[in-house]
């Protein structure tokens, strides 16, 4: 039977938060083993946040965001206040490929495990450290989370409606996207260790990973001088290019009324054109207010408000249906309701992670993106409890039974 493509291939896990668990877990689904280190006396900081079953938070295991963003990976518990667990950590490294940290510039260094005090040990191995801002510079010593780094990379400038203030994009866009650019390196180093037979560090910064997103907006800049203007959905180039309002959800969700929109895109004049034919208004096309790239541009408001007219009293999802079957580019702006009751195309390829968590049960995860036909991959199991697999990874490690329990009347272990 064919195994994932990054079996066999150990990972000493330091992360934390988001950017660094992200990294690790695109190892986990490509087969990499991944022992995530923790502790009880500072646990990772998602293993409290919501959401929580049933609303309610009363365990560090029961999260839905930690859980998400570990499954497939094994916790080992260790306190470092004591030498003792040091040494457990020491012989995790000596026996791992690639050692994975998301720590502040020398955090790692001032723990002990520093690139070059590992490297003495194991010449071989494979560090990265996903930090804010880099190992060099004036700011590599700064703290980073990815809702600062979001309008620090420029993306907040580029977000926004014409006329308002810079907005954020959402959600923490750069500290997955660090983990996506993380992972990828990893691959890199792995590959040119199998050539080469040679480990090496690898100095990332989470702030240079988000900038690489806005080629455009930096673009702008170094060509031209000029700073691209905020304007919501609408494109320089397409139109109509935006969100467009259907009918609400019929029925309320905890008493709320929620909206929804369909995403339209029309890349020329002929776009423009098959959809006046699908909204019944043909004469459209050829409408000297809209005829035009130029035109339509001119006319943006009332264009959209005409495309609004037709798409308002319809369901979101029939819009976008009869607009894909007429060539134009829509979708619906799904809801986590429409992703999760979807069962025409994400159900379909199985997407879904349904395994059976020893505190939570059995809940959905988003899971593996990527099908590969040489190297079938898979979630092989659900997020780690905090220290779960303490005793297993030990023996692994070499220490006897007695040793463990030695570990953890000292506290060692937490």
């Amino acid at each position: 039977m064919a195994k994932p493509p990054l079996s066999g291939i150990k990972i000493a896990d330091f992360t934390w938060v988001w950017a660094g668990p992200y990294c690790t877990l695109q190892l986990a689904h490509l087969g990499a083993e991944v022992t995530r280190i923790e502790t009880k006396t500072r646990p990772c900081v998602t293993r409290m946040l919501p959401p929580w079953p049933d609303g309610k938070f009363d365990s560090l295991n029961k999260s839905g965001y930690f859980n998400q963003y570990n499954q497939g990976k094994k916790s080992l518990s260790l306190n470092f206040k004591h030498p003792e667990a040091k040494e457990v950590a020491w012989r995790l490294i000596k026996e791992a490929d690639v050692v994975v940290n998301n720590f502040a510039s020398g955090v790692m260094e001032k723990m002990g495990f520093g690139y070059e005090a590992i490297r003495k040990v194991k010449p071989d191995i494979i560090m990265i450290s996903l930090s804010g801002y880099g190992d060099t510079g004036p700011y590599h010593e700064y703290v980073a989370y990815g809702p600062a780094q979001v309008p620090l990379s420029g993306l907040s400038s580029l977000t926004g409606y014409k006329g308002f203030p810079p907005m954020h994009a959402g959600f923490s866009y750069a500290d997955p996207n660090a983990g996506v650019h993380g992972a990828f390196a990893v691959l890199a180093a792995l590959y040119h260790r199998k050539k080469t037979g040679e480990g090496q560090y690898i100095d990332m910064s989470q702030w240079e990973c988000a900038m690489g997103l806005l080629a455009e907006g930096i673009l702008e800049y170094t060509m031209n001088g000029r700073e691209p203007e905020r304007n919501g959905n609408r494109d320089p180039l397409m139109a109509p290019h935006g969100n467009f309002k259907c009918q609400d959800l019929p029925e309320k969700v905890m008493d709320m009324t929620i909206d929804r929109w369909v995403s339209i895109v029309c890349t020329d004049d002929a776009d423009w054109a098959r959809l006046a034919r699908a909204m019944g208004r043909p004469e459209l096309a050829d409408d000297p207010r809209f005829k035009t790239l130029q035109a339509r541009k001119a006319n943006e408001d009332d264009l959209e408000a005409i495309v609004t007219e037709w798409t308002r009293p319809q369901r979101f999802d029939e819009v976008a249906e009869k607009l894909q079957a007429a060539g134009i580019a829509a979708a619906p702006v799904a809801d986590n309701k429409y992703l999760c009751d979807d069962e025409t195309h994400i159900a379909q390829r199985k997407y879904w992670v349904e395994l059976n968590h020893p505190e939570v049960g059995i809940k959905r995860h988003a899971g593996i993106p990527w099908r590969m036909s040489g190297t079938p991959t898979a979630v092989k199991a659900p997020a780690p409890c905090l220290g779960q697999h303490t005793d297993e990874v030990l023996a692994r490690l070499g220490y006897s039974n007695a040793e463990i329990e030695s570990l953890r009347k000292i506290g060692a272990l937490d």
